[in-house]
């Protein structure tokens, strides 16, 4: 009787113990889920809400009110499309330079030797111990009329140029800013290659670049494409490099966004556009990560 019972209970606390070890972690991020959830939803659904208010000049935004007004001025105005084609032709071209430079940078980081890594590897991070306003200042200091890079061009009976307020002044800034965010991934994806199977390769006569192209690229295509998709959203979302180094002139989303909460006290319209802002980034990025990834299993067969 004793011995029935007993094997009766078994199976059901075995069963019970391992409902609960499938549910702890659960319960045990569940705080995290939370206070993540109402961080970003709740402010995400209000900026919809008010997106869609009306707004008085004299009054300001009208609640409970609903009008599409503020979507179809930006969706027809090519004041608009200007800047949105500004803002992400600009961040395009950031992410690519940051691949043709973080790529090799990761790959050099990656063949180094201690302690070399270590202090290359703290040249690559020490710009994100830098607040972004100081380097936006740093580079307005550089690139200016009388900076270090004009009087070292004019030595050499060079220039001066007209660098600050452009968008090469914008490019070159957001490089140096986001050149971090492409050299980690890379550099991660470098790691988990077992190095045998690169010598394998060139000990079948396979040269350098013929394994450089068919072995590394395809296992750090990951990499890349984490790192290229952090770069672009981060670029078309900037505010404080746009906002210093390309001047009243040369708007960006961002600062567009920063000028109607701000300046123009229009909030329902400042809403609008950072909505098409982040449904606009989520459609190129999506775009992007399948084009990678269907030529990432192409590659690999």
């Amino acid at each position: 009787m004793s011995a029935a019972s007993t094997t009766s209970v078994a199976p059901s606390s075995v069963a019970q113990k391992a409902i609960s070890n499938r549910s702890l972690p659960w319960f045990m991020s569940a705080p995290a889920i939370l206070l993540c959830s109402v961080m970003l939803l709740v402010p995400l659904l209000l900026t919809v809400l008010l997106s869609f208010n009306a707004f008085d000049a004299d009054t300001g935004p009208k609640a409970g009110t609903f009008t599409l007004e503020h979507y179809r001025a930006v969706l027809t105005d090519p004041y608009y499309y200007e800047i949105f084609w500004r803002t992400f032709w600009i961040s395009g071209l950031v992410t690519l330079i940051c691949i043709a430079v973080g790529t090799p940078e990761a790959y050099i980081l990656n063949r180094m030797r201690k302690p070399w890594r270590s202090i290359m590897l703290l040249v690559v991070l020490a710009p994100l111990m830098i607040s972004v306003v100081v380097r936006a200042f740093g580079w307005s200091m550089l690139l200016g009329p009388e900076g270090l890079v004009n009087g070292a061009l004019s030595a050499f009976g060079i220039g001066p140029f007209k660098m600050l307020y452009t968008e090469t002044a914008i490019v070159i800034a957001l490089v140096h800013v986001m050149l971090p965010f492409m050299v980690i991934p890379v550099w991660t994806s470098l790691q988990k290659i077992d190095p045998g199977v690169v010598n394998a390769a060139l000990s079948l006569n396979a040269s350098p670049t013929t394994a450089l192209r068919r072995i590394v690229l395809p296992q750090i295509m990951p990499g890349m494409l984490s790192g290229s998709l952090i770069v672009f959203g981060l670029s078309a979302s900037s505010f404080a490099i746009p906002g210093l180094l390309g001047g009243r002139r040369l708007k960006m989303m961002a600062t567009l966004i920063y000028d109607e909460y701000l300046h123009e006290l229009n909030w329902p319209l400042g809403a609008a556009i950072a909505l098409l802002l982040l449904l606009a980034n989520l459609a190129i990025m999506l775009g992007w990560n399948r084009m990678i990834e269907r030529r990432y299993k192409k590659a690999l067969g």
